[in-house]
């Protein structure tokens, strides 16, 4: 099994990268928290920023076309509408 390190400071492989960006990180900051790559001396950071690409995140498309990125900011703008539309 021929494994393609991104991060040798924790051994993250390419393939878990790409894996925690389908489950929804964007950034090479989401990744770090998901599995701490980039977080040591940050040498994998620009291979990391590589692999995501740009555009392949819902998230960041959203924050492109001006609507909240995060479920947080939804849930506030609903409440607000909710309020407007009973009074």
């Amino acid at each position: 099994m021929n494994r393609v390190y991104v991060c040798s400071c924790f051994a993250v492989t390419e393939k878990q990268v790409k894996e925690h960006a389908e489950a929804g990180a964007c950034t090479p900051r989401q990744i770090a928290s998901a599995c701490k790559a980039g977080t040591d001396c940050g040498s994998c950071v620009r291979r990391i920023q590589a692999i995501l690409g740009r555009g392949n995140c819902p998230r960041r498309e959203l924050v492109d076309q001006g609507m909240p990125a995060l479920a947080a900011e939804v849930a506030e703008i609903s409440e607000v509408t909710e309020l407007r539309e009973a009074a």
